[in-house]
């Protein structure tokens, strides 16, 4: 891979490090779907999954490498442990992609030494540099990886970045795998590196790292000042336990400011030339994308996607906002590609003028779920007058986000009121095809419904989270529901979006318990194949 030493290269692991936080599990549609949108945001890098980790795992590297890893498209890359078998997977799943990145990993810290891989730093130095040298003979670009090595002996760290380097490693990464450091010391682990490893001119230092202290984002910018001209990401910073540094925050961090930045990277300091491949107006719909599919909501406050981002309630802020949007915005909302809640569509527009602005708007979608999202638009257009973007968005994500057809509700009806019981009945088609109807009484019509869901549907489960999202203003807004669900130790989402919220949360639970059994089927197909 060409690199310029002076930009900033990003490297997604939305799709590998992000998928891996409970219950944002994806099937390969929806990877596939965030895979386009990212090469449309600009990222240099996809790492599409672990490719060992699971036969699905394998077909969505694969698919993806095939669809996204084009000429003009990014470079596609798949983890591996610092085993033959792992890294075997990962170079057959890459072969239909142009440019492609095997990235094997081994722990270099003394407590996993110890305690999880049980071998001497010897062994580790000889496995590491024997598995690169391995990737090496299926593919030129190969990223090493010292897991845990913001806690590694920063001696021995030397050592293994060297030998992986001189067995052909054109990345190294240095991981904040358990999300420890701050930012000075990994500002002084990056200036070491560059100053105590022989050979590091021979290859790009990369960071990733885990925001457990609130801090990853924060130090990746001190990496960036002390020599990283790689940063592993995720959108929205989803991830394991707190997550990764968050892509939208680092872009911009470095777009907003980069006079500040533009000399640690060689250039002149009044220079205007993006740090980064990005466009950043590509960022609001990547993060809407993923927040949907995931069915991991972003904080109203949080930095550049939150709702509140570029809100103003002080009045004092307001009226500075009205005289100069410099008084308190350093940056316009338009920047990342929040654009004004445009009317786009009515409920006479045809089907070409729908396919033609979805498509402005970024979604390829397949015929068969352009037919479906557009039946469904003039379902809402029929009960709204004004169709704006964010409304189109809302109904494309929901055919984008493909769930197991497995239970299919047919019909909801509530009734309930201030001096009456809240009762729900509920009509659903099984797997078999068969039509089966219950009712239920609960404590509010949502809880009724979910329970009437249930008692058809038989499928055991603890719903851990319900969040209602309103898309647009105003009373006739679509409202997005958000379900999670926990069975055994696995979390299973499901999301859909509705004028009626209870509609909504009815069709929400049956695509999280949809996933939820399919799994269950899985799994016994898995013990009786075994």
């Amino acid at each position: 891979m060409k690199t310029n030493p002076e930009r900033i290269i990003i490297f997604d692991t939305t799709l590998r490090d992000g998928e891996q936080c409970p219950g944002a599990t994806l099937n390969i549609d929806e990877k596939l779907a965030i895979a386009k949108q990212l090469k449309r945001l600009g990222v240099d890098i996809i790492e599409a999954g672990f490719a060992f980790a699971s036969p699905g795992d394998f077909e969505a590297v694969s698919k993806i490498a095939q669809t996204v890893g084009t000429e003009d498209g990014p470079v596609i890359c798949s983890l591996a442990r610092a085993i033959k078998n792992d890294i075997k997977a990962a170079a057959e799943a890459l072969k239909p992609a142009v440019k492609g990145r095997i990235h094997t990993f081994i722990s270099t810290s003394d407590i996993h030494l110890k305690y999880q891989l049980k071998k001497t730093r010897e062994e580790v130095l000889s496995i590491a540099e024997e598995m690169v040298a391995y990737s090496k003979s299926f593919m030129e670009d190969v990223e090493f990886s010292p897991m845990d090595a913001v806690r590694s002996d920063p001696e021995y760290l030397y050592q293994v970045l060297e030998r992986a380097i001189a067995a052909g490693a054109t990345t190294v990464n240095i991981p904040d795998t358990v999300g420890y450091t701050t930012p000075s010391e990994f500002g002084a682990l990056i200036k070491g590196i560059t100053e105590n490893v022989p050979n590091i001119d021979q290859a790009i230092i990369s960071v990733h790292g885990h925001n457990d202290l609130g801090l990853a984002v924060a130090n990746f910018l001190e990496a960036v000042k002390n020599g990283a001209r790689q940063l592993e990401c995720t959108i929205n910073g989803i991830g394991e336990r707190a997550g990764n540094a968050a892509l939208e925050e680092l872009v911009m961090a470095l777009h907003v400011r980069r006079q500040y930045f533009n000399p640690f990277l060689g250039r002149d300091v009044d220079s205007e030339a993006a740090l980064t491949n990005i466009d950043t107006k590509q960022i609001y719909k990547t993060s809407r994308l993923v927040s949907n599919l995931t069915g991991m909501l972003v904080q109203p406050n949080k930095a550049i996607v939150g709702t509140n981002a570029f809100a103003h309630e002080s009045g004092i802020h307001q009226d500075g906002v009205l005289k100069n949007k410099l008084t308190y915005e350093i940056m316009d909302a338009e920047s990342v590609g929040l654009t004004e809640n445009k009317i786009v569509l009515g409920k006479h527009s045809g089907r070409n003028a729908f396919r033609t602005r979805l498509k402005e708007l970024g979604f390829e979608m397949s015929e068969n779920d352009l037919n479906k999202a557009f039946i469904r638009f003039k379902e809402v257009a029929d009960k709204k007058k004004e169709i704006t973007d964010w409304d189109l968005e809302a109904l494309a994500n929901d055919e984008i986000q493909q769930t197991p057809d497995l239970f299919k509700l047919e019909l909801v009806q509530v009734s309930c009121g201030s001096n009456a019981s809240p009762t729900a009945t509920v009509t659903l088609r099984n797997p078999e095809g068969e039509e089966l109807t219950d009712a239920a009484i609960g404590t509010g019509p949502v809880d009724a419904v979910y329970k009437a869901i249930n008692r058809v549907v038989n499928v055991p489960n603890n719903l851990i989270e319900f969040s209602v999202q309103s898309v647009t203003a105003g009373i006739d807004a679509i409202g997005e529901v958000t379900i999670r669900l926990k069975y055994e130790d696995k979390i299973y989402s499901g999301r859909s979006a509705n004028t009626d919220i209870i509609v909504a949360s009815a069709q929400a639970y049956v695509n999280a318990l949809n996933r939820l059994y399919g799994a269950l089927l899985s799994k016994r197909k898995q013990e009786v194949t075994a």
